[in-house]
């Protein structure tokens, strides 16, 4: 069920890339209005997941993602019916409120069904949900705003939105949480856990290689379409479709099979999940150097297609490594946190790029997130070699998990 609301909530939030030749044309946005759309979004919903991580881990998760379900569909709606670019983003920032609730209880509320040697599977079958929303909203909104205009797409997003809030009401049921049945276990101050992450070298090694890897990442999720259309006179279906199913598709197939790659190394021991994701990250940063010449599209494609694939294995590794070190009553609030710091800097990436787009060109800038993702991989090992060990010691010597 999360795998289908997982893949909704990234369709809505980033088929719009795929109409920006539309919006260009329609509403007059410059290109520095287009990125404003997408830093809108994502600041917003940064500043936003810390508290819906809180509200995950002191109420019910199920209630909190049916709620978000209905905000963030009542939202896309509204968006189709956007007169003009001020009114366009704010949507946009509404959106951001509305779609912040969904993660954080989603990934703890699979933590709460799993235990760690189902964890990374479970939870690589969930991203593989948000990984194929974002192809399904870029085709979709791509094909319907060449047949229809860009507001259709987002009435009929919307509306498969209601639908399948109400499916997952009768579907989805909270996990087991005896941190919240126990009488005696009084809840943990906000300050206190905030203390208890920063205390964490893993928490934070972790943190600081999601939001490099976030910023370029979000540059390739917002202009990948428009860089197919303008590069190679693509159809907007075809842009959007190249645009993500070349970084979707790939790595949907990266994170399902990291997911289950990383419990079975796991066994081994829980930190080489972390040498596992370093590793991946190390061999696919050198793919997106085929941005430094000018080969044929199938070529660039076959590249990004490398890249996602490797950028996904590491990545299907996150959650479950945060669970090794971050107690149970804790979870929803770290992912919360995670979003935060990934969306503020995958917003500055989108806006960044859009200030260098007219002077150094898309493909300067693609070519130069290897080295983010080389600086990446170089933070996980070092997460591997000095932190998680400590890390897992010191959390199972309390006695919780």
């Amino acid at each position: 069920m999360l795998f289908a609301v997982a893949c909704l909530n990234y369709a809505d939030r980033t088929a719009i890339s795929s109409v920006f030749p539309l919006l260009k044309q329609e509403l007059g946005l410059s290109d520095v209005e287009l990125a404003a759309l997408g830093s809108a979004f994502l600041w917003v919903y940064a500043l936003c997941s810390p508290f819906a991580g809180m509200l995950a881990d002191r109420y019910s998760r199920t209630r909190i993602i049916i709620g978000s379900m209905l905000a963030w569909s009542a939202v896309t709606i509204l968006t189709g019916l956007a007169p003009d670019s001020h009114t366009l983003i704010l949507s946009r920032v509404l959106l951001g409120v509305a779609e912040s609730a969904y993660l954080p209880a989603a990934i703890a509320l699979i933590a709460d069904h799993h235990a760690p040697s189902s964890r990374g599977a479970a939870m690589g079958v969930h991203l593989c949900g948000l990984n194929l929303g974002l192809v399904a909203g870029g085709g979709l909104a791509g094909y319907l705003g060449e047949q229809h205009g860009w507001r259709v797409s987002f009435f009929v997003l919307g509306a498969s939105g209601f639908v399948l809030a109400l499916i997952a009401s009768r579907v989805l049921e909270d996990g087991p949480r005896p941190h919240l049945r126990a009488a005696a276990a009084p809840r943990t101050p906000v300050l206190q856990q905030f203390a208890r992450l920063v205390r964490t070298p893993t928490y934070v090694a972790v943190v600081v290689e999601a939001m490099t890897i976030a910023i370029g990442v979000w540059m390739f999720f917002n202009w990948m379409p428009l860089y197919f259309r303008e590069t190679y006179g693509m159809s907007l279906a075809a842009a959007g479709l190249s645009g993500t199913m070349t970084l979707q598709l790939s790595a949907s197939l990266g994170i399902l099979a990291g997911g289950f790659l990383s419990d079975r190394i796991a066994r081994g021991g829980a930190p080489r999940r972390m040498l596992f994701m370093g590793l991946c990250y190390l061999a696919s940063a050198p793919c997106l150097l085929v941005f430094y010449g000018k080969f044929p599209a199938v070529a660039v494609s076959a590249a990004i297609v490398l890249f996602s694939f490797g950028r996904a294995l590491a990545a299907s590794n996150e959650d479950a490594i945060l669970c090794e070190v971050i107690p149970a009553d804790g979870r929803a609030t770290a992912y919360g946190l995670v979003n935060t710091m990934n969306c503020l800097a995958g917003g500055a990436g989108i806006m960044i790029a859009g200030v260098l787009k007219s002077g150094i060109g898309l493909s300067t800038i693609f070519a130069g997130i290897s080295v983010l993702v080389l600086f990446s991989g170089l933070v996980s090992l070092a997460g591997y070699w000095w932190f998680m060990p400590r890390d897992m010691r010191r959390l199972h010597g309390t006695g919780v998990s």
